[in-house]
C-alpha cells in the first residue's frame, strides 16, 4: 500500500475524495427531486378540488399515496438486499417522478390520483436504496456529517420547489403550466442519477475498503436487539410529532396569520430543516447517540407554541418543526447505518421507513381528531407520547452502553 509521507494510504485518500464527491452528487439529485415533488405536494390539495375532488376524496387520496410513501420501503428494502441491485431499484424510483408533470394532462380527478400515488410509490421504491448507497459514503468522513450533508442539499430543493411553483401559478394563473415547469427537474434529477451511477457503479466499495472492524453490534447478519429497541424509540418519537398540515390548518382555522404567509413559513421551516441538518451531523459525530435525545426535546414546546393563537409563539414553534425535521432526516438515518451490516442495510432501512410512515399515520389521525375535539387535548397526547420517547431513549442507550461507548 503506498502513503504520502507516512500519513494517510493514498487509496484512502481518494476514496474519501470520492465519497465525498457522491454524497454532493446525490445531494444535487435529490434537490431536483424535491423541486418537483415538494412543489407539486404544496399544491395537490388545491389541484383535485379544481378537477372536481371532494374534501373526503382528497383526504384519501393524500392518505393512500403516505401510506404506500412508507409502507413499501418495507418491501424495495428487502429485494434489494436480496438483488444488490441499488442502482437499478433507485433510478426506476426516481423514474417515476415524472408522474408529476403528467398531472398536467389530467382529466379529472381520479386520474390525477393515479398519478399522485405513483409519485408516493416512487419515493418508497428509491429511498432504501439511496439511503445504504450514502450510508457506504458516510462512513468515510463521520455518518452524521455525510448524511447531514446530502440532507442541506436535499433541503435546498424543497425551499426551491414551491416557490418556483408559486412563481409560475401568479405568472400563468393555472395549475397545468405549473406542473408542465415539473419536466424540467424531473429529467435532470433522473440524468444525473444515470451519470452518477456511471461514476460509482459499487458505492459500497467506499465501506468494504475501510478495512474497519465491526463494533458487537454489528456483528450479525440479522437485526439486532438494538435495532429494535430504535425502531421502537423512531416510532414513540414521531408519533407525538405534529405534521404541517395539522399546524397550518390551525394557523388558518383561527387566523394568527394571513393565509398567503403559510406557504412562507413552510419554505422557512425547509431553511431551517438544512442548516440543523449540518449542524446536529457534526455533534452526532462527537457524541454519538446522545444526540438523539434532541428529538424529544424540541418536539415538546411544539405542542404548546404550535397551537397558541400568538403570530411569535407560532413562527418560533415553525422553527422548531423545521430543526425536529432536519434531526429527524439526518442522525436517524445515520445511525441505522451504524447499527447494522452492509448485507442488511436495505431491509433496515426499508423497516425503519415503514415504522415512520406508520407513526406519521397513526399521529396525524389522532392529532386530527384531538384537534377537532380540544386543542388542550392535542397539546396533552404529545407531552405524554414525548414522555414515552424519554422512557424509550433512556432504554435504548442502556443497551447501547453495553457496547460503544456513548
Amino acid at each position: 500500500m503506498i502513503f504520502i509521507q507516512g500519513k494517510e494510504p493514498i487509496e484512502a485518500i481518494n476514496n474519501k475524495k470520492l465519497a465525498i464527491q457522491f454524497i454532493l452528487l446525490f445531494g444535487i439529485i435529490s434537490a431536483f427531486g424535491d423541486i418537483t415533488y415538494e412543489g407539486a405536494q404544496s399544491v395537490y390539495g388545491p389541484y383535485l378540488g379544481y378537477l372536481g375532488a371532494s374534501a373526503s376524496a382528497i383526504g384519501i387520496v393524500a392518505g393512500i399515496g403516505g401510506f404506500l410513501g412508507y409502507a413499501l420501503r418495507l418491501v424495495s428494502g428487502y429485494f434489494i438486499d436480496r438483488t444488490q441491485k441499488y442502482w437499478f431499484i433507485t433510478i426506476l424510483g426516481y423514474g417515476l417522478l415524472f408522474a408529476v408533470p403528467l398531472l398536467a394532462i389530467a382529466g379529472n380527478w381520479q386520474i390525477a390520483a393515479i398519478f399522485i400515488i405513483l409519485e408516493r410509490t416512487g419515493k418508497a421504491i428509491r429511498s432504501p436504496g439511496k439511503d445504504a448507497m450514502l450510508s457506504h459514503a458516510t462512513k468515510q468522513l463521520g455518518t452524521g456529517f455525510g448524511f447531514g450533508l446530502h440532507e442541506a442539499l436535499d433541503q435546498v430543493g424543497a425551499f426551491i420547489g414551491p416557490l418556483i411553483f408559486t412563481a409560475s401559478l401568479a405568472l400563468t394563473g393555472g395549475f397545468k403550466q405549473g406542473f408542465t415547469v415539473m419536466w424540467v427537474p424531473a429529467i435532470l434529477t433522473v440524468v444525473i442519477a444515470f451519470l452518477v451511477r456511471y461514476k460509482v457503479p459499487e458505492p459500497k466499495m467506499l465501506e468494504e475498503n475501510l478495512q474497519e472492524t465491526e463494533s458487537p453490534v454489528n456483528d450479525q447478519e440479522s437485526l439486532s436487539k438494538i435495532f429494535w429497541l430504535y425502531a421502537v424509540f423512531t416510532f414513540i418519537s414521531i408519533l407525538g410529532f405534529a405534521n404541517f398540515p395539522i399546524i397550518s390548518y390551525h394557523l388558518q382555522f383561527q387566523k394568527v396569520i394571513p393565509e398567503a404567509q403559510i406557504p412562507t413559513l413552510y419554505a422557512f421551516a425547509m431553511a431551517i430543516d438544512a442548516v440543523v441538518a449540518i449542524i446536529i451531523g457534526k455533534t452526532y459525530d462527537k457524541i454519538g447517540f446522545v444526540s438523539l435525545i434532541s428529538i424529544p426535546i424540541l418536539t415538546l414546546p411544539i405542542a404548546f407554541l404550535g397551537f397558541s393563537k400568538n403570530s411569535i409563539s407560532v413562527i418560533i414553534a415553525v422553527i422548531l418543526w423545521g430543526a425536529v425535521m432536519g434531526i429527524q432526516e439526518t442522525i436517524m438515518r445515520a445511525t441505522i447505518a451504524d447499527i447494522t451490516t452492509i448485507s442488511n442495510r436495505g431491509k433496515a432501512y426499508g423497516i425503519f421507513n415503514t415504522v415512520c410512515g406508520l407513526a406519521l399515520l397513526i399521529g396525524g389521525v389522532a392529532m386530527g381528531f384531538l384537534y377537532q375535539y380540544s386543542i388542550t387535548f392535542l397539546t396533552g397526547y404529545i407531552v405524554v407520547i414525548e414522555l414515552l420517547a424519554f422512557i424509550a431513549f433512556l432504554a435504548l442507550k442502556k443497551n447501547i452502553g453495553k457496547y460503544i461507548e456513548l
